[in-house]
């Protein structure tokens, strides 16, 4: 997040899109409503007639993997009636005439055909963000989980760059990160490309900085494989044993059917967590950890916030701390790692990772501090690219829009989506143990629209059928107001109607994340 999550109340104009904010962050979603309730307006831009919806000012329906065209009609309306922050432009980015060229086809009219949105909502939306004082656009898994994922990003920040809605109170450009300490983890450089920081580890002076630190040489500048590519390299042989820490790709990963064969085609699988799982049950060795609560040590939120966490009770059995066990594993593999505590693993961290230079456990023992921290005297950073930006002037990206890699035809008429519901967090691996939750949410469910049930003949708890050209689950129809013709909601958490047998793996070229959202799909009445 470019800003923080206190300073949505701040914005005069809220773009939400590819996001169900009120199931997937019901905290942050509190921070928008309390906008509206203040008179800010909020445009809701999904798929689905998601609950925020309730609460906007505008709901916009593109169809499942039209995001770029619109932004990009967005921008045409913007450009066309003199509507861009012209001081912003010329002083803090470059490339603009790229975008421009690229923007003029994508005409309201255009944009409906591609789109389904119509003419007059795109033109007065693209008003609202461009007048208003402050916008903030935030957005999640719905934008990023295409083929196209990462250009639908760049497509966002052209947009607010474009109306100068970056580097100050009420703006920015916002992903709302679906796990609690995710931001961190890839802070830490849990990523294949980058140590902590995002520092590249193709850099010779990044190298021999951590050479240095950790006593070692030689250190490879080629980057690893992602999660995705990790499995095809199961799959096809050329890798040969998985270490697996806190995810669950047995329900998690796209098309199960293939992540099945990948892991049953290692030689040598571990898997690391805090109880058994579906992936655990494929496993070589499995290695108990401790949870958030049995452990101290730090996370990083959304916000780039890093925080304190505490130890509140103890852990069972024979678990481990995680740090524990990869030091013992590294250990018995030839480099000693040695640690006291989570204390002393925050010091290396700051020592080497340049954004969190400055925080101490001692400066975070109440309140946590945004990175980047550059020192100690330094109060954090709460608002990115207020003087300019990272590489120095934003960059226009000129893009074009692509439809998704499958669509739909007679023998798969559906386009499904997939992602959560409140009750359920990710594979169920800890919400799915709490009886409350499974009276609330039991099971799976396929959501269709009233005219979409009539048309197949079928009412809310009919057994259906759902098939994709990857596999085939059977579950209970539920007919929602939320879902609109032609697109069916599936959530991904139940392991027994498994969605993500039915996505597709086909994956974005720069950030090798998988087309969660948007397949081809038929229903069918069961005879289970």
């Amino acid at each position: 997040m470019t800003n923080t999550i206190a300073d949505i109340e701040e914005s005069d104009f809220i773009l939400v899109t590819g996001s169900n904010t009120t199931e997937n962050h019901p905290v942050l979603s509190g921070f928008v409503k309390r906008a509206v309730l203040k008179g800010k307006k909020l445009t809701v831009i999904d798929p689905r007639k998601v609950k925020l919806t309730e609460y906007a000012d505008r709901w916009l329906r593109p169809f499942p993997g039209t995001d770029i065209a619109w932004i990009n009609g967005l921008i045409h309306v913007i450009i066309k009636e003199d509507l861009q922050d012209k001081a912003f432009i010329e002083e803090r980015t470059e490339n603009f005439e790229a975008l421009r060229e690229i923007a003029e086809k994508y005409t309201p009219e255009h944009v409906e055909k591609i789109t389904g949105i119509k003419a007059e909502d795109l033109v007065e939306t693209a008003r609202g963000f461009a007048r208003a004082g402050a916008a903030s656009i935030l957005y999640c898994m719905g934008i990023t989980q295409h083929t196209c994922g990462t250009d639908n990003v760049k497509s966002l920040a052209n947009l607010s760059m474009l109306c100068g809605h970056l580097g100050k109170p009420g703006g920015g450009v916002n992903p709302l990160r679906g796990q609690n300490n995710v931001q961190g983890a890839c802070d830490m450089g849990g990523l294949p490309n980058v140590f902590t920081a995002y520092q590249a580890v193709a850099s010779d002076e990044a190298r021999m900085k951590y050479e240095t630190a950790w006593k070692v040489s030689g250190m490879s500048p080629t980057p690893g494989l992602t999660a995705t590519e990790m499995f095809q390299a199961a799959h096809d042989g050329s890798l040969k044993s998985l270490f697996v820490i806190g995810e669950n790709p047995m329900v998690s990963d796209p098309d199960l059917n293939h992540a099945k064969k990948a892991l049953t085609n290692l030689d040598f699988l571990v898997v690391q967590d805090i109880f058994l799982t579906e992936t655990s049950e494929l496993a070589d060795v499995v290695l108990p950890a401790f949870c958030f609560a049995e452990k101290d040590g730090t996370f990083t939120n959304s916000e780039r916030r890093v925080q304190r966490v505490r130890k509140a009770v103890e852990a069972p059995g024979e678990a481990r701390q995680d740090w524990e066990i990869i030091c013992a594993i590294a250990g018995r593999m030839g480099y000693e790692l040695k640690y006291e505590d989570s204390h002393e693993i925050f010091k290396e961290i700051c020592a080497v990772t340049p954004s969190y230079k400055g925080i101490t456990w001692e400066r975070i023992d109440k309140v946590g501090i945004h990175w980047p921290c550059p020192d100690e005297n330094h109060p954090g950073t709460p608002i990115l690219h207020t003087a300019q930006f990272t590489r120095g002037k934003g960059f226009f990206h000129a893009i074009e829009h692509a439809p998704p890699a499958e669509l739909t035809d007679d023998k798969y008429p559906y386009v499904l989506t997939t992602g959560r519901v409140l009750y359920h967090y990710h594979t169920g691996t800890m919400t799915m143990r709490t009886q409350g939750l499974n009276q609330l949410s039991p099971e799976c469910f396929v959501e269709i629209s009233a005219n979409d049930a009539n048309a197949l003949g079928l009412d809310t708890g009919a057994r259906v059928n759902v098939c994709s050209r990857r596999g085939r689950i059977t579950a209970k129809l539920k007919v929602s107001s939320k879902a609109v013709d032609g697109t069916i909601f599936i959530p991904f958490h139940f392991a027994k109607a498994a969605a993500n047998k039915l996505t597709n793996a086909q994956m974005d070229p720069t950030a090798k994340i998988p087309e969660f959202k948007v397949c081809a799909i038929n229903i069918e009445p069961s005879a289970a």
